[in-house]
């Protein structure tokens, strides 16, 4: 959190703080191993660096944040298992641990920051500047407040922050890129190609015959595993969906007229005004400000511009009443009329003048636009509150005992029953079994359940409900006899005849173009010529194939080459008939971002190896069994 309300100040040097840490769980972890457990340390350390021991209720608040700013962005609860599964607790060890070795190695060398420093840089955060661009104390507060943290808190990170930061300057300086280097990545990412192609696909194979019985027989005994049946589970389950359930809710208009009026500032866009100040230590400056700018001829952008004005001009841009922290520099700012200047008013920072330009009007959107959204909305909440009581009452019920299908008929939900779902949620036709919602995990909980045994429900997306489901019988993944599978065997082999036949013409045209011209190939192929002038390793242009970017980037000027489309019943002729090379200003804001770029990386090289020597010297101890307790994962 404390890293977010720095990104208006971070510079490439502290991206690398947060960024490098990240990039070296990979090697923090195999230079430790997860071996070397229960050394020298209790069961409430997670892990221990040195003498720096990273407890467990500290890992436990930093990985609950991390789970919520996750959720957050994906706009859904992420299951414990799912999360372990992911390994996102390694990833956050591996970044603490690589931050405690970096914190171990300042304290032994007896670096500090003394307190006026820490203190200027808090003040120079433009994330704490009030409205005269100043550092406002009350709004530093308030953020703190926001995102959990106290001063003292705040200061001791912050401090701890700029001694990481000198650790890494003092090792990397400023380094730069070389020349060729950037030279080379310029034309890696610009360079362009012209290419003259011709595509070939199944009809270009010819006419494919049906297999001969012995062949569809071996092509089948060589494959059977493609053709399993898998395994299938018979379902019952029980959904509890609020937008479902809303279907059902009746929402009178009298309901809706209320609800209207009674959040009407939900349906305004308040009036916006271009606001403009100038903030004055004292009335008289404001006073004879205000008298220049009635001068006939001078107006007020002319003012704020000029030698003149003593005061701290701010724009505050199109903005309604509600976003002008000061109430008198409000007041008088939205009492005023288009281009007019305020007289001078007593504001919480000094005497201001305002001065209006653009007024873009109230708009409020009457009741018959938004009854019907408004409607559901209604039936939906009231849906939400329907859910949570009918789920109270089904688990109160399970507590009782009973199978699925009695419990829902107490509490008047309906059973469905999914006669055979796949791992994948496919049923034996193939397709996708539509009474099922798209739950994460759903699937592999179905899987993972035993036959007649009670589960845990299943959040659905966005909390919007449950679902419960009982295993009530399962069919084992077996091996399909030739005959039920015989139309997607021949299918398949005759897939596998095309894309053979595909490759040896594709070589065929390949030696016919390095004689000839692409239009004659094609011709001869029964396909049409095709041509690009500047192709790109990052782009495809018309139906050239991405998957033969490569194969075209490494081929040299005049060479023919060839390459395998999209699919294996896909292939791709081609010739190179031009290479630009392009070039680079040195002092241009490409070349500045080539550079800065590649020194990022050299940076992060440099200092991924004095991290990795850093905690391989000090040691690294990681308490599995604490770390699990924290997850809720197994031992191992």
């Amino acid at each position: 959190m404390l890293r977010g309300i720095q990104n208006a100040t971070r510079n490439w040097l502290g991206r690398l703080i947060t960024g490098i840490v990240l990039g070296l769980i990979a090697i923090s972890f195999a230079i430790w191993g997860i071996g070397d457990i229960f050394r020298g340390f209790g069961a409430s350390t997670v892990a221990k660096v040195g003498s720096t021991e990273i407890g467990v209720e500290r890992f436990r608040q930093s990985y609950n944040e991390q789970m919520q700013r996750l959720i957050r962005q994906v706009g859904k609860p992420i299951p414990a298992d799912q999360a372990r599964a992911l390994g996102l607790h390694r990833q956050l060890l591996g970044q603490m641990i690589a931050e405690a070795a970096l914190d171990e190695n300042i304290r032994q060398l007896g670096l500090n920051v003394p307190n006026d420093i820490v203190a200027q840089r808090i003040r120079n955060d433009p994330s704490f500047r009030g409205i005269t661009g100043q550092f406002d104390h009350n709004r530093f507060l308030a953020i703190l407040r926001e995102l959990g943290y106290t001063e003292a808190r705040f200061v001791a990170e912050r401090r701890r922050q700029m001694l990481q930061q000198e650790i890494i300057r003092s090792l990397t300086g400023e380094l730069k890129a070389p020349d060729i280097a950037v030279d080379a990545q310029n034309r890696f990412a610009n360079e362009t190609r012209a290419v003259d192609y011709l595509m070939l696909g199944p009809d270009q194979a010819g006419e494919i015959g049906d297999p001969t019985p012995e062949q569809l027989a071996k092509f089948y005994d060589e494959r059977k595993q493609l053709f399993r049946a898998p395994e299938y589970r018979k379902v019952d389950v029980v959904t509890l969906s609020a937008e479902k359930l809303a279907s059902t809710m009746n929402v009178s208009d009298e309901d809706v007229k209320k609800a209207y009026e009674a959040d009407r500032a939900k349906y305004v866009t308040p009036e916006r005004r271009e606001v403009h100040q100038i903030v004055f230590q004292d009335e008289a400056e404001a006073r004879a400000a205000l008298d220049k700018i009635r001068q006939p001829g001078m107006t007020f952008a002319q003012f704020a511009s000029s030698p003149e004005r003593k005061g701290s001009e701010v724009n505050l841009g199109m903005v309604p009443k509600s976003q002008i922290l000061d109430p008198a520099v409000a007041d008088a700012a939205f009492a005023l009329k288009p281009d007019t200047t305020s007289e001078p008013i007593k504001g919480r920072f000094g005497f201001v003048l305002v001065h209006i330009g653009k007024v873009e009007p109230e708009v409020v959107r009457p009741f018959e636009e938004v009854a019907a959204d408004l409607k559901r909305e209604l039936a939906l909440e009231r849906a939400r509150k329907e859910v949570r009581a009918l789920y109270d009452k089904l688990e109160d019920e399970r507590g009782a005992g009973g199978t699925l299908a009695e419990l829902a008929k107490k509490v008047g939900l309906q059973v469905q029953t999914i006669e055979a779902v796949d791992r994948s949620g496919r049923g034996p036709d193939g397709q996708l079994v539509s009474q099922l919602p798209d739950t994460a995990n759903l699937f592999s909980a179905i899987f993972n359940a035993e036959v007649g045994t009670e589960n845990d429900p299943v959040q659905l997306a966005k909390g919007e409900g449950y679902l419960w489901f009982e295993v009530v019988s399962t069919t084992p993944s077996r091996e399909r006899p030739l005959d039920e599978v015989r139309e997607r065997v021949i299918e398949r082999w005759r897939n596998d005849q095309v894309a053979a036949r595909l490759k040896e013409r594709a070589k065929e045209a390949a030696e016919k173009l390095k004689a000839s011209n692409i239009s004659e190939v094609a011709t001869a192929m029964g396909t049409k010529p095709q041509f690009i002038v500047a192709l790109r390793r990052d782009r495809t242009q018309g139906d050239f194939p991405a998957t033969a970017l490569d194969a075209v980037f490494e081929t040299p000027k005049d060479g023919v080459g060839t390459a395998q489309g999209a699919s294996p019943t896909e292939w791709v002729v081609f010739r190179v008939t031009g290479v630009t090379v392009p070039t680079l200003d040195p002092n241009s804001a490409d070349a500045k971002r080539i550079r800065d770029g590649l020194a990022s990386m050299l940076t992060e090289d440099l200092v991924a190896q004095y991290l990795a020597n850093l905690q391989a010297s000090l040691g690294a101890t990681i308490n599995e069994s604490a770390l699990n307790q924290v997850v809720g994962g197994s031992a191992n």
